[in-house]
């Protein structure tokens, strides 16, 4: 799967991802939520993609809502703020 993230808004993003079906997000990050993922060190871009990559590992793109505030991530997997976190840091 190939996830491209483009900036839309201050705290939007349109997501795209092409694979057996290519599917179009919407996602929206506070400024908040983000220091509270990254600590700031971590453009958001990178959190939203990171984090589609964590949703990949658990669903097909066509099951990701196709608008979302990236908190509503943490509903559907408990795990998700403790992975995310892990998965910023292990990355270059």
């Amino acid at each position: 799967m190939n996830v491209t993230v483009e900036k839309t808004g201050a705290t939007s993003f349109k997501v795209t991802v092409k694979g057996a079906a290519s599917t179009t997000h919407a996602v929206t990050v506070s400024p908040e939520y983000w220091k509270k993922l990254t600590g700031g060190r971590v453009p958001a871009e990178r959190l939203v993609e990171k984090s589609f990559e964590f949703l990949l590992e658990r669903e097909s793109n066509s099951s990701i809502l196709r608008s979302f505030d990236l908190p509503v991530v943490q509903r559907y997997f408990p795990e998700y703020e403790r992975t995310i976190v892990g998965m910023l840091e292990d990355s270059p």
